[in-house]
């Protein structure tokens, strides 16, 4: 008999940690190899921890709701083979693991805690986090335990991390400053120097009113990541959203010429989206101050064209897939790929790397029926693209004869974009560009 540490792999170059969900499996549980252990969920999307190995599930370390950083032993599991060494890339092995809140975790260069006994401190006593919708990192909880800062003030710090979340620093800065959170910057005797974020966060939430027959749902783990995501993007962005109607008549009678040859071939649909991928990574290398976010006063250039496609899941939550280097695959890639994510991300199956990278976002409004939106930038990005539903409608159309009304399929697109550094000549014109690629399709193309 041989002891197996199963570890909490790596999944994903910005993946630090994940929260365990569920143990598929219990103490005393037989597992066959790839059979799934427990279910964990990183700030984007939900996954499986199987086990390389077959025997007997002995001990597990972390509780269900528990946040585990990489690399960390989450079980144990009896094997009749010798002896194994769990690979792990990270850190050492650690035998027996330390909870979180029984250690200053010393975040070092590699961004790895330090779990080294002389990091040990004496157990903080935690702080109640569970009326909180953000999410916070151990190491910020770690902090605001120990310094005496409450879930509240915690709430109104504007954090500079990925996302908005609050780091190491924001919370140094905090303690420093000596300051109520939401007076960062600014000051209440001078009104004009209070920026806008830090107006909204002076306001108060509304109370809402609960009567006898009214049902009360609580939100998931999913849910609060989104809300707080949404409201953090319009309060980092200027919010501006440009229309343009296109007439996508040929694109549409191509697809349904090509569609049930495409389907009997490849055994998969053809839908709209990875046309309109394609013409958004053409749009983009054409205008690529579109392909950009912001650090500070500091505009990123992204190299990669990598394009989220926000897509709706069973349970009426919302996840973004990214097509990695999309402006590198053709027509029939973006295809297969388009599908592949689609169908997993309906199955929960998607890695987190999966999600994570994206430098534009479209979503597809048409889906639903609706015309047109106003989409929230998906942030660090700085613009996203909304397609509506494909409608006949009435058109004037000029010919060498003269004008004539025809019956031609139109449909609109919209484009939110910060205008804190896309003004609307480049946001305007690039949604103009995505629907001239749309409408100068070439009906005799082949897939």
């Amino acid at each position: 008999m041989a002891l197996y540490e199963l570890v909490l792999p790596k999944m994903g170059e910005s993946v630090a940690e994940a929260t365990i969900i569920k143990w598929v499996k219990q103490p005393g549980d037989k597992i066959d190899i790839d059979e799934s252990v427990l279910e964990i969920a990183t700030d984007k999307v939900d996954s499986e921890i199987p086990s390389p190995v077959a025997g007997k599930l002995v001990k597990i370390f972390f509780k269900e709701d528990e946040i585990v950083q990489v690399g960390a032993v989450i079980a144990t599991i009896e094997t009749d083979a010798p002896e194994i060494q769990a690979e792990n890339p990270l850190i050492e092995q650690v035998s027996t693991p330390i909870l979180p809140v029984e250690v200053e975790e010393h975040v070092q260069k590699d961004g790895i805690p330090d779990l080294s006994v002389e990091s040990q401190k004496e157990t903080i006593k935690p702080v109640d986090f569970s009326n909180s919708s953000r999410f916070y990192s151990p190491l910020v909880k770690s902090m605001a335990a120990e310094e005496g800062i409450s879930t509240a003030d915690l709430d109104k710090i504007i954090g500079t991390g990925s996302e908005g979340r609050v780091t190491k620093k924001d919370i140094i800065d905090f303690i420093n400053s000596g300051k109520s959170p939401q007076t960062v910057t600014g000051s209440k005797e001078s009104p004009s120097s209070v920026t806008i974020s830090e107006q909204l966060q002076e306001r108060k939430t509304p109370t809402a009113t609960v009567s006898g027959g009214d049902e009360i749902i609580e939100m998931d783990r999913m849910r609060k990541l989104i809300a707080d995501h949404m409201v953090m993007s319009t309060q980092t962005s200027a919010h501006v959203t440009s229309f343009v109607e296109a007439d996508v008549t040929n694109l549409v009678q191509w697809r349904d010429r090509i569609k049930n040859s495409f389907e009997k071939r490849e055994g998969e649909k053809i839908t709209f989206t990875p046309i309109f991928i394609e013409a958004i990574a053409k749009a983009i290398k054409d205008l690529p101050l579109i392909n950009i976010s912001v650090n500070g006063t500091q505009i990123i250039k992204k190299r990669d064209i990598n394009i989220g496609m926000a897509a709706a899941l069973p349970s009426g939550n919302l996840i973004v897939p990214v097509i990695k280097n999309a402006d590198q695959l053709n027509l029939y890639g973006l295809t297969k790929a388009v599908n592949d994510l689609a169908a997993r991300s309906r199955l929960s199956k998607l890695k987190p790397d999966e999600t994570q990278g994206g430098t534009f976002t479209m979503t597809n409004l048409g889906t639903f029926g609706n015309i047109m939106g106003t989409p929230i930038i998906n942030q660090p990005q700085v613009a996203i693209l909304a397609v509506g539903a494909i409608k006949k409608k009435p058109a004037v159309i000029e010919t060498e004869f003269g004008d004539v009304i025809a019956i031609r399929h139109m449909m609109f697109l919209s484009l939110s974009y910060d205008h804190r550094v896309v003004d609307g000549s480049l946001g305007g014109s690039f949604v103009r560009r995505v629907a001239d690629y749309l409408e100068s399709w070439d009906v005799n193309r082949e897939l």
